[in-house]
């Protein structure tokens, strides 16, 4: 452990940056979880861009057994509709059916423009108890020129026929009535199929704009 400790900090006495001299050196001196870290980097798999659309969908072409984790990233998302909720469900026909039995929880944070309201809130409205409907993951969002949603979503194993299929998703978001909203969601689909297929929805109304990128997690 010793000339480990004097490689790193030959290191650092040079400009302080860890490259991938040290990781060879401490390769070399059999510390085998340290050239690991390069596994959990993100590759883009896809970006769908939003132009009036019903939905945005991933299909096994992109979900499948290649990682363990799959992250959307949403972009802009702006609704058609007024007052309308984010959503998404999961498939394990390659989309023929998005009808998973989902068991979830949900809850947010609020700040208005006027300064006269905040909260910290859980929302049974908007959880599911071993529902197969869309998950809600904003909720109310405007949809004036400047008022969309961004966040994030991960997926775990989805290509599993052994566990359930565990997601967390963290979302910024104008809310119609000019409000701050961040909302936490996580659960699982109670399925031991793969999962192979996800779609991302409005309540009402289409996605009028906006992206959503895939990346897999090695």
């Amino acid at each position: 452990m010793g000339a480990i400790s004097r490689k790193f900090a030959n290191n650092f006495t040079t400009g302080g940056v860890f490259t991938s001299s040290a990781i060879v050196n401490a390769s070399l001196n059999n510390v085998t979880d340290i050239p690991s870290a390069a596994k959990g980097k993100l590759i883009l798999l896809s970006t769908a861009t939003a132009s009036s659309s019903a939905s945005l969908e991933f299909n096994s072409t992109y979900i499948n057994s290649s990682y363990s984790i799959y992250k959307f990233e949403f972009i802009n998302i702006h609704p058609s509709n007024n007052d309308v909720e984010f959503q998404f469900n999961l498939s394990t026909d390659n989309g023929s059916n998005y009808n998973v039995t989902k068991t979830s929880t949900f809850f947010y944070a609020f700040h208005n423009e006027s300064d006269s309201a905040t909260t910290l809130s859980y929302d049974g409205g908007s959880d599911l108890a071993q529902g197969t409907g869309f998950q809600n993951l904003s909720l109310g969002q405007g949809n004036e020129n400047d008022e969309t949603c961004d966040g994030q979503l991960q997926l775990f194993n989805p290509s599993s026929t052994t566990f359930v299929k565990h997601f967390i998703s963290r979302i910024a978001f104008y809310q119609h009535n000019n409000y701050a909203f961040d909302t936490y969601i996580a659960g699982y689909g109670n399925t031991t199929s793969a999962v192979n297929a996800v779609q991302f929805k409005f309540s009402a109304g289409n996605i009028d704009a906006g992206a959503i990128r895939l990346y897999g997690i090695a």
